[in-house]
């Protein structure tokens, strides 16, 4: 015996703009029947929530699934898997499409290449899915919108909740951030946590789907703009800050990645302030709490 509830949806030519679509989610449990052989043309997210069963791939090769987990079903890959005969399981499905899928699979966020993906927790996953679900409503007419923004969402959560995150990515991420604006080389900063050059790429490919280099590039650009937005302090002493001694390579570095000038960039954030600007620079581990509004 089993239990299913679907729903399917044909964005229009406009919403595929957008570059992420949901086209369709379901809900199942049970002792359900063998989904295949059969080979798709778009991306199905599979979240096993309870019990367990098997998937088979194109290699022919049988893998178990144990729940939580995560099955990848990704276009032209032909698959077989099934719970269960005797206990069944919990699955939750989202089948979706677009061109972003081709960059989440560079930053590692779907990965063609493991199809079965342990997870820590799946109640995230299965949260960004009943939103999903929520907004199939008939007569929604902010669907396609709705159920493409919770794709997104979904696939972070998936990434975050997979088992092996914490295992060395998430606290080098945070030690990078940390010392990015230091005046240290990729591979100084991998001494500084015991690892090799290599190892330290592959653990930042792993955590954030880039490489150090670019990681640590992008945390010092944000904080480029930070105190180009809230100080006065000349564009040198901006360079000096986020670790480049000669402010006008930073500034040929900033105006290739941002898209504009530090100078230019710094007239368009410019805001009339009441008491003009703060003296202060702003500290990026202790961020500003906003209290509500009285009355």
């Amino acid at each position: 015996m089993y239990h299913t509830w679907m729903r399917y949806f044909t964005p229009s030519p406009v919403h595929q703009r957008l570059g992420l679509v949901c086209l369709g989610v379901g809900l199942q449990h049970g002792a359900l029947p063998t989904v295949g052989p059969r080979t798709l043309d778009h991306h199905v997210a599979v979240v096993v929530s309870a019990g367990g069963g098997w998937y088979r791939g194109a290699d022919g090769r049988r893998t178990t699934v144990t729940a939580p987990a995560l099955i990848w079903l990704t276009p032209g890959t032909p698959h077989h898997y099934a719970a269960d005969t005797g206990t069944g399981w919990d699955e939750a499905f989202v089948d979706f499409a677009g061109p972003a899928t081709a960059t989440y699979t560079e930053l590692g966020y779907i990965e063609p290449d493991r199809p079965v993906v342990p997870l820590s927790d799946a109640a995230p996953a299965r949260a960004a899915i009943g939103r999903i679900a929520r907004a199939a409503r008939p007569g929604n007419p902010f669907l396609e919108v709705e159920t493409g923004a919770a794709v997104h969402e979904l696939l972070v959560a998936l990434r975050r909740a997979r088992a092996d995150t914490n295992t060395d990515g998430a606290p080098v991420l945070a030690a990078l951030a940390r010392d990015a604006c230091r005046p240290l080389t990729v591979a100084e900063h991998a001494a500084r946590h015991g690892m090799t050059a290599a190892e330290l790429r592959t653990a930042v490919r792993r955590a954030a789907g880039c490489s150090p280099k670019d990681y640590l590039l992008t945390v010092r650009l944000g904080r480029a703009k930070e105190l180009l937005a809230t100080t006065e302090l000349p564009v040198a002493a901006v360079a000096r800050r986020v670790g480049y001694d000669d402010p006008a390579y930073f500034s040929r570095l900033f105006t290739r990645r941002v898209g504009t000038a530090p100078i230019r960039f710094r007239a368009q954030q410019g805001r009339a302030v009441h008491g003009g600007w703060s003296t202060r620079v702003p500290d990026p581990e202790h961020p500003p709490t906003i209290p509500p509004r009285s009355g």
